[in-house]
């Protein structure tokens, strides 16, 4: 059985969610998203709470159909912050010339290169710098927001020796210690 999958959602004020067949939809502030549910999940909703079960199933797909019903849960739970609140990840530049400007749907990257990194932003995503060495990615959609600050960090990822890269905020960069003589 699924801890995650028993815990309740409570819906904030200002959020709609419908449930048409396996189509979950929430429609908030920031806007509206809508996510696919699994076949083995029954989504009950009374007075602004949300609750996951499991269809009727054999002995042998009991198991999996927890599991479904617990990342069902968890999506839910994103989609319903995602259009209440929205989501954002914070990186930052370390090294000596590293910066970075926001233009629009670009954002432009100086790290290190011989040549300016240039990195459309995908649908639904916006980037701010507010300094030369940070940059605030932020949207809708969880999973668009973390894979759009995992491509920026891709370009250059923190080196153990001087720590210089594109980092997250709250990451820890374990420090090698340089050769000796």
């Amino acid at each position: 059985m699924s801890r995650v999958a028993k815990a309740p959602i409570t819906i904030p004020a200002g959020v709609e969610v419908s449930i048409n067949d396996s189509t979950m939809t929430a429609k908030g502030k920031l806007g509206q998203m809508q996510m696919e549910i699994n076949s083995l999940v029954v989504v009950g909703s009374a007075e602004n709470v949300l609750t996951f079960d499991i269809t009727k199933v054999d002995k042998k797909d009991v198991k999996r159909a927890w599991a479904q019903a617990g990342t069902a849960r968890a999506n839910t739970a994103n989609l319903i912050k995602g259009v209440s609140e929205g989501w954002e990840k914070k990186l930052s530049l370390i090294g000596v010339g590293y910066r970075a400007k926001a233009m629009g749907k670009v954002l432009d990257l100086t790290l290190g290169f011989s040549h300016p990194v240039k990195y459309e932003l995908p649908e639904g995503i916006t980037a701010v710098t507010p300094s030369q060495t940070e940059i605030v990615i932020s949207g809708m959609d969880k999973q668009k927001v973390g894979q759009a600050a995992a491509e920026i960090r891709a370009y250059r990822p923190p080196e153990p020796y001087k720590g210089k890269g594109v980092r997250y905020v709250d990451e820890y960069v374990v420090r090698k210690e340089a050769k000796k003589k």
